[in-house]
């Protein structure tokens, strides 16, 4: 398969039939405005609210080769689903971000205008630089989230400030290459992706982000993958 200066993104879905329409139409808004090539690959996790029905609608509107629907029959976790989205990319770069509206594609321009500054191989949003910040969380979540980056820093110095974010840009080669190296789930697996492009010298932006609670449903970050998170990271330290 040719590729072509054309951005991929990819959106894993479970369960977010009110937020899918919103987040289609805004990066339809800002890649168009940006005159980029872009198409938008939904991978649903056999969501039971619906969420591939509207999927179906939106493909409809936007048309079959900006909409890509690559559904799967269940919940079968985030580093497959990406995989599974690759297979069908036609982009030489590839967004990956989360479909409940808590990453808003109105950064997507400047993702791809620093990944040009530096020829970067991965651009990643930062909550904790610049501009950054988080919106909607408790005072616990943020002290989860800034504790996970500061043990995380000090363990394994990883030369980016936010590592459990997922809102980043990719080179294809580049993304296809992590993943396969990548062993973890849930919540670490985008901390490994990093600490894996650190390890290969592969080279990282960043551009501050806002990040938005998501909007509708429930967050799912619980006690579990508080746990999970810190098991990883301890597997990380002694692996790498």
């Amino acid at each position: 398969m040719a590729l072509i200066l054309k951005y991929t993104v990819l959106l894993p879905t479970y369960n977010e039939r009110e937020n899918l329409p919103l987040i289609v139409w805004l990066l339809v808004k800002y890649f168009g405005e940006s005159g980029y090539d872009y198409e938008i690959i939904v991978i649903d996790d056999g969501s039971p609210d619906g969420t591939l029905e509207v999927a179906e609608q939106l493909q409809k509107i936007y048309g079959e080769d900006k909409i890509l629907l690559r559904p799967r029959a269940k919940k079968l976790g985030l580093g497959t689903a990406y995989i599974h989205g690759i297979k069908h990319a036609t982009g030489s770069f590839i967004f990956i971000m989360d479909a409940d509206l808590s990453h808003h594609p109105k950064f997507i321009p400047e993702f791809i205008e620093k990944q040009k500054e530096g020829d970067y191989d991965l651009v990643s949003g930062t909550r904790y630089q610049g501009d950054g910040g988080v919106y909607g969380w408790d005072l616990r979540r943020k002290l989860i989230s800034r504790g996970a980056n500061f043990v995380t820093q000090v363990l394994l110095r990883p030369g980016a400030s936010d590592l459990t974010g997922s809102f980043r840009l990719y080179k294809r080669k580049v993304l296809e290459g992590l993943i396969e190296r990548c062993v973890s789930k849930g919540y670490v697996f985008q901390m490994e992706m990093i600490i894996r492009a650190r390890q290969l010298d592969y080279s990282i932006g960043e551009v501050p982000i806002s990040f938005v609670d998501r909007v509708y449903g429930e967050s799912k970050l619980g006690g579990n993958e508080i746990v999970s998170f810190l098991k990883g990271l301890l597997t990380l330290f002694a692996t790498t």
